[in-house]
């Protein structure tokens, strides 16, 4: 339990190790969906010229 909001940014002694899990955590939280993102446009986009490479391949042999 804490007296003040000091002793609660303190927390007890071990704010760094607090403060910084939290913000490690918040990053993750940020970064995750934003990285799935880009994976997925980028495999979206490899898919795409593929199909447009076979058709092409399939035009070249007709």
């Amino acid at each position: 339990m804490w007296n003040s909001p000091a002793e609660f940014f303190e927390m007890g002694g071990y704010a760094l190790y607090v403060w910084c899990s939290f913000g490690m955590c918040a990053l993750v939280f940020l970064i995750e969906p934003l990285t799935v993102r880009a994976r997925h446009k980028a495999i979206v986009h490899r898919l795409q010229r593929e199909v447009m490479a076979e058709q092409f391949d399939h035009k070249g042999q007709q």
